[in-house]
């Protein structure tokens, strides 16, 4: 790990200006809501049942909604089914209408180009990749299959950098102009909040690291690997 690299990157989004995420997300659902005659489709990509909750109640409304869920960067295997088979109760309690796309899982593969930045703390370089890797993966599939916007759920995390995945997701819509991608910042405006009603409501298991074995470590460096 680039410690300097890590310290200087931190320093920098201190001091940066901020894009308000939230206040667009709004601005562009008025536009939409104007705009359309019916309701677009979009992709959202899903890393579980937590982050999805809020996201998914916010844009239904205005949104024919489709979940992607690709997230080959989970550890243990177990780990990954149990949070899969908890958004897909939360589908079926809460939105029942809404179609789940499941990708295989493969981790092991998934992986490799990760080892190089095992050091990296979290929320750096090698969390960086993930969601560009995950979130280009589901924005392809967006654009292949004709959706109106792209968007993910991780922006509602307060572990996430929300600058940094609108970033990625300004990047990756050069790649796929016939699927525009909708920013947003799920935390703000009382997200958090909702999201946390809706878990208490529906029961949901809350994970305590974010997926990878690096993050697992990261959590519970005294315990033994569950794997």
């Amino acid at each position: 790990m680039n410690n300097e690299a890590y310290q200087n990157y931190l320093r920098q989004r201190k001091c940066a200006p901020k894009t308000n995420y939230y206040r667009m997300s709004l601005n562009e659902l008025d536009r939409i809501r104007s705009e359309f005659t019916r309701k677009p489709r979009i992709l959202i990509h899903a890393c579980c049942a937590v982050c999805a909750s809020f996201p998914l109640e916010f844009l239904s409304e205005t949104f024919d909604v489709t979940v992607f869920f690709n997230n080959s960067n989970i550890w243990p295997k177990a780990e990954y089914d149990r949070r899969l088979q908890e958004l897909r109760r939360y589908l079926a309690e809460t939105a029942p209408e809404i179609s789940l796309i499941v990708k295989p899982y493969d981790n092991e593969a998934y992986m490799k180009p990760l080892e190089p930045m095992k050091d990296d703390p979290e929320g750096f370089g090698r969390c960086f990749y993930c969601y560009a890797v995950r979130m280009r993966e589901a924005y392809a599939y967006a654009e292949e299959n004709g959706f109106d916007f792209f968007t993910t759920v991780m922006s509602i995390s307060r572990q996430k950098d929300s600058q940094k995945i609108n970033e990625i997701g300004r990047s990756l819509s050069r790649l796929y102009p016939s699927t525009a991608y909708f920013y947003s910042d799920f935390k703000k405006g009382g997200g958090q909040v909702r999201q946390k009603e809706l878990c208490d409501a529906h029961h949901l298991y809350r994970q305590d690291y974010c997926g990878c074995v690096y993050s697992w470590q990261s959590t519970h460096p005294d315990q033994e690997s569950p794997a």
